[in-house]
């Protein structure tokens, strides 16, 4: 058998399809935007048409540049944006409503009702995760509630929910796989992570049928065959995780105190638990790193909604920049005497904030401020909320994540000033690998270790390869008081504040 993989990378912004040839380098690619909808204010939808039309034409060009044709294709790992919710008629497969985003906020006072009625603890028990707009089981349950008749053709079994990857795998298939992984299970609101299956008394709470609901399975698992005319040849899909658990896997975070951060639309830091299920005191979430043969291993998460999309601020919103590669070199040149600092609260604050209601703000500016100094403001805020993250993953987990080394990974790391920042704002070492493709390879290597065509875990973690170290230059004292202002600034732009 072939040993090309073909991995589909599902994101927030863009869809990518990468081929992967037996050596695991990329032999072809394809991308393609898609519509960013906003039908009000913190609400964001995509069109579930068009995500699916993208992830097929980006396949055929990634096909097409690889020069191979689908028959050479050994097997299909799925990545995806976690969170976001898709609900179908299951006979026709034609979706109800638009997506529901993972960055929507329609149901903030739906989770403040549930936290009035002290429900949090029970869905915190039960999921490790908090009760917010983010997950997908509010906004399964505000379609259900909105789309005229939904409710009712849920109970009777006519329609079907899933997250980005159940959808994909759905129309893939032609209909013949409902299934999803137990990472983006993970992150429903809606399952239980200790007993590893959908949880009755949650779903219960937030009126969902279970008749909605797809299979979970591993993360490296039978999902299904593709239909043969789609691509040409029917292709088997053997491995599916939640784009930010493919990214920890890409990145060989195997071992418990392992940690991996992605900088891509949002930020998301991993830290790999092993088999304990840590019970967060900081406000990070527990959720499942990834469950291979049946065993789960752990991990704490902390979620940044807004990093690389502060970037695209800038371009699109504030147009202060024609181009995202060009903020590093604009920030070096910023005034070093001005403390201008960016809380990117555009959609609320995550970990460890959650705070659905704050919005961003601008703090420290003077008649001398402009693109320079809003570009530095953009990266610092990604560097310092970063810090946030790590500060509380060690209150949290003691098993010597002080000593641990950031792997990471995602659109911004290809900037060196960002990196070198980071490292200096969180006084670590910060590695960026070789292939920065770490989500899609994650996705791929779930998918081609299945098919027997590439190394088992142990030979996949050699053969990760570092491409530069960012070892911290700054001095303390510089941090301490670059810190302080930040605090102070996330202080003022709380909500309740």
């Amino acid at each position: 058998m072939a040993g090309y993989v073909l991995a589909i990378d599902q994101g927030t912004t863009s869809t990518r399809a990468i081929v992967f040839d037996g050596e695991m380098r990329i032999a072809g690619a394809g991308q393609k935007e898609f519509t960013q909808i906003y039908p009000q204010s913190g609400w964001v939808e995509h069109d579930p048409e068009e995500i699916w039309g993208s992830v097929v034409s980006t396949i055929k060009m990634a096909i097409r540049e690889a020069k191979i044709s689908a028959k050479d294709i050994a097997a299909i790992g799925i990545t995806n944006q976690r969170e976001t919710v898709v609900v179908w008629e299951r006979e026709s497969g034609k979706p109800i409503h638009n997506a529901i985003v993972w960055q929507d906020r329609r149901t903030a006072s739906y989770c403040d009702k549930l936290k009035k009625q002290d429900l949090e603890k029970t869905f915190t028990k039960k999921t490790g995760l908090l009760l917010d707009p983010y997950f997908s089981g509010t906004k399964l349950s505000w379609m259900l509630a909105n789309v005229k008749g939904a409710r009712a053709r849920a109970a009777k079994g006519e329609l079907c929910f899933g997250t980005i990857d159940t959808f994909l795998i759905w129309r893939l298939t032609g209909g013949k796989s409902f299934v999803t992984d137990a990472t983006n299970a993970s992150r429903t609101l809606m399952y239980n992570i200790a007993e590893n299956e959908w949880d009755k008394d949650l779903l219960e709470i937030l009126r969902v049928p279970s008749a909605m609901l797809p299979e979970v399975k591993d993360c490296a698992a039978d999902f299904g065959v593709t239909e043969p005319d789609i691509f040409g040849a029917a292709i088997p899909i053997l491995g599916v995780a939640g784009d930010q658990h493919a990214a920890t896997i890409g990145q060989a975070c195997f071992e418990p105190g392992m940690m991996k951060s992605t900088y891509g639309t949002g930020c998301f830091a991993v830290l790999n638990t092993g088999a304990d299920m840590v019970r967060s005191k900081n406000r990070l979430l527990t959720t499942i790193a990834y469950r291979l043969d049946g065993e789960t291993t752990y991990a704490l998460e902390g979620s940044i909604f807004i990093a690389g999309a502060a970037v695209q601020w800038l371009r699109d919103g504030l147009g202060i920049i024609d181009s995202a590669s060009k903020t590093g070199e604009l920030a070096d040149a910023a005034d070093p005497s001005q403390e201008v600092y960016l809380v990117p609260a555009f959609t609320g604050l995550g970990a460890p904030h959650w705070d659905a209601n704050a919005r961003g703000a601008i703090f420290g500016l003077t008649r001398n401020s402009g693109p320079k100094e809003f570009a530095r403001a953009a990266l610092e805020a990604v560097c310092y909320q970063s810090r946030d993250l790590l500060d509380a993953m060690h209150k949290d987990w003691k098993g010597g994540v002080d000593e641990t080394v950031l792997r990471v990974d995602g659109g911004m790391v290809a900037s060196d000033w960002t990196m070198q920042r980071l490292a200096d704002i969180l006084d670590a070492p910060v590695d960026r690998p070789v292939i920065l493709e770490t989500t899609a390879l994650g996705a791929a290597w779930l998918a081609g270790s299945r098919a027997g065509v590439w190394p088992d875990k142990a030979a996949f973690a050699k053969n990760w390869k570092r491409n530069n170290r960012f070892e911290p230059a700054m001095d303390e004292k510089t941090r301490a008081a670059k810190l302080k202002g930040w605090r102070s600034a996330v202080k003022r732009t709380l909500s309740e504040g």
